[in-house]
């Protein structure tokens, strides 16, 4: 080919060019895959959480879809997501728990996490009772993020002092300060009244009454004879004692309505998760509230746990593999761990973390958590033990014994225990 001088510059240059847009695009980064999630967080510090998850995966490269679901315990999240498994099509990731983790697993639709898991030190830095949760048959093929304390007592000090009450640490002394926060025209017990309100109560006092070995007894190993033996009639006979001291028109309210009661100086005390603590912060910002954060009445050295997990669904290409596996391993990793959990309200479920830029709560429940890891009184909220239809039947029983007093503790333990045998019976229907 004969060119000019002119001609041949402008070949040479364009040839230069050509080669060097083939450089850069062979060194640029492959694009990355895409991860689907599954969750519910969808409003306030949740949702902050859930964008700080997205940010950090979509700085690896890939890109982050949503498959958001309003009600994380509605029916429908459910079937959506046994659909979209059947049609071969899941999402990448699926914001469930333990009963339901291993219920996927059996049907063999997880993925195996046991290289990242390995590679991220898992079965060090996470306490056993969890790691246990995310495993199936000894392998990895779910990952935790947070740790939420259900044994929570929150108090309201201007009413407390008012009362002229102290801090219970016993079930006698939660019911002398309840009286005494009535008599000064009070609503003592700051409650909602909704079902999963109703059964939350019930778990912290069973723990209180009956303490962690009792608790897992009944609510891991499904022992029928714990389940209406005399231990949890004292548990029945204690939590309907509550009820006297919560408000009249507190049924189906919800729980923000009984958190913010007390954060206006209307009620003295609530047990309930620290997911009601921004609501305290807030209000404690304010100058509105004065608040305790305590163990709930006898869990002093116990801690009721529930924790936020991501279940790894098989994926059909290596790109989505690749996001899932660094999905996977961010969760896990210090930088996250602080980042989400500051947003949350819950704490780190990675152990030794540094929890200094937390809250004066969250650094008492990293504490206590770490103390009940090692102690063995770690307990897992009745969601993360049992299948949901066991818990289901067993939240109707309970909310039903709170609502009617006609209800006696006898039947509502003959109902506990016919709940249970439905693991011994096989009769439980699938995820």
């Amino acid at each position: 080919m004969n060119l000019s001088p002119r001609h041949a510059t402008r070949y040479c240059a364009r040839w230069r060019a050509a080669i060097a847009l083939m450089a850069a695009c062979l060194a640029a980064p492959a694009p990355g895959g895409e991860i689907e999630v599954l969750h519910y967080w969808e409003v306030g510090y949740d949702a902050r959480a859930a964008a700080l998850l997205k940010s950090t995966l979509q700085r690896q490269g890939h890109t982050w879809k949503d498959f958001a679901v309003a009600d994380g315990g509605n029916g429908l999240a459910i079937s959506l997501l046994r659909s979209r498994v059947l049609s071969g099509n899941p999402p990448s990731a699926a914001q469930i728990k333990g009963p339901v983790i291993q219920q996927w697993a059996q049907e063999g639709a997880l993925a195996n996490m046991d290289d990242v898991a390995r590679a991220g030190h898992w079965d060090d830095v996470l306490p056993k009772p969890v790691s246990d949760a995310m495993k199936f048959q000894g392998r990895y093929v779910a990952v935790p993020v947070n740790v939420h304390r259900l044994n929570w007592l929150w108090v309201n000090l201007r009413i407390l002092n008012q009362a002229g009450a102290r801090i219970p640490t016993t079930w006698d002394e939660f019911f002398a300060a309840a009286e005494a926060m009535k008599r000064a025209g009070y609503t003592a017990v700051a409650h909602g009244g909704q079902p999963w309100q109703d059964f939350l109560l019930f778990e912290t006092v069973v723990l209180g009454v009956g303490g962690p070995d009792f608790y897992r007894k009944a609510f891991v190993a499904l022992d029928t004879e714990a389940l209406a033996g005399p231990v949890m009639e004292r548990v029945l006979q204690t939590f309907r004692r509550i009820k006297a001291y919560t408000a009249p028109a507190a049924s189906s309210r919800d729980w923000i309505w009984a958190s913010q009661k007390l954060a206006k100086g209307e009620a003295g005390m609530q047990l309930m998760g620290d997911w009601a603590k921004p609501i305290f912060m807030a209000a404690q910002d304010s100058s509105e509230l004065e608040f305790a954060c305590v163990p709930a009445p006898g869990t002093m050295k116990a801690f009721a746990f529930v924790v936020d997990s991501f279940a790894l669904f098989k994926v059909n290409s290596a790109a989505k593999a690749e996001a899932q596996r660094d999905f996977a391993s961010a969760l896990l990793s210090p930088a996250v761990q602080e980042a989400f959990n500051l947003d949350k309200g819950s704490i780190p479920v990675r152990l030794g973390m540094n929890l200094a830029r937390f809250d004066r709560c969250a650094k008492l429940s990293g504490t206590a958590f770490q103390a009940a890891a090692r102690a063995n009184t770690l307990v897992p909220a009745i969601s993360m033990s049992v299948p949901p239809a066991i818990e289901d039947a067993m939240r109707e029983a309970i909310s039903a014994f709170w609502r009617d007093d006609r209800i006696t503790p006898q039947s509502t333990m003959a109902r506990l225990a016919a709940a249970a045998r439905q693991r011994q019976n096989n009769r439980l229907p699938p995820a």
